[in-house]
């Protein structure tokens, strides 16, 4: 199983002090930065699009996770390629034709990601696994952070993990929502490799010591 990875969501930053909350990020161990694309549309909240990512590229030499939460994806993959995003990951429930999705986003350059929120079946995730470079479980409903883990997601995160052996295959496996250290190492457990967390890190006394704690659950 690979390493834990820590995607700390900028979404939970301060962005009065963006250059400082990067400058933490970069300080940690955190290998990527989860950024949280919202359309309006997909979900009730609006966040922010290729501007943001060009800048948040221009901070960090860190890994951007993209996570689009949008209607019709396929609209900004080659802005957000061009923006500095490493990482692009669709919705399930938004992309009507996702294979073809998945490959557009490889054929850019960038690894291809799906999300599934938390009412989805990880069944319907098999016939696509074999394109896919990452898979997201929602342990929330997506649109807004700071909100309760569903704690249904252990389970869903040991299907996959099946599914995933059947096919002998080794994509990532994220977890976002209400991750912290407390739940942290049971998702491990279940087969999550990377773990995005935004309250928990950025609202910490200390989010670079809590990164490390989180780190140091496979160990």
């Amino acid at each position: 199983m690979k390493k834990i990875i820590i995607a700390p969501s900028i979404l939970a930053a301060d962005f009065t002090k963006l250059h400082r909350e990067m400058d933490m990020i970069n300080k940690s161990r955190a290998k990527w930065v989860h950024i949280d694309v919202m359309d309006g549309a997909f979900v009730p909240n609006i966040t922010f699009g290729a501007k943001v990512i060009k800048t948040i590229r221009g901070l960090t030499d860190k890994i951007l996770d993209v996570h689009m939460m949008v209607e019709k994806p396929e609209r900004f993959f080659e802005d957000f390629k061009k923006a500095g995003a490493d990482i692009i990951t669709v919705h399930l429930e938004a992309s009507p034709n996702l294979h073809r999705s998945l490959q557009r986003i490889k054929d850019l350059g960038m690894k291809a990601g799906v999300a599934i929120n938390p009412h989805s079946n990880v069944l319907l995730l098999e016939d696509i696994l074999e394109i896919t470079d990452l898979i997201l479980i929602m342990s929330v409903n997506p649109g807004f952070g700071g909100q309760t883990f569903i704690d249904r997601t252990y389970d869903k995160l040991k299907i996959l993990k099946k599914l995933i052996d059947n096919q002998n295959l080794n994509p990532f496996i994220e977890v976002d929502g209400g991750v912290k250290l407390e739940n942290a190492v049971k998702l491990y457990n279940a087969g999550a490799n990377v773990l995005v967390s935004g309250s928990a890190v950025f609202k910490s006394e200390n989010p670079i010591d809590y990164i490390d704690k989180m780190l140091n659950l496979d160990t």
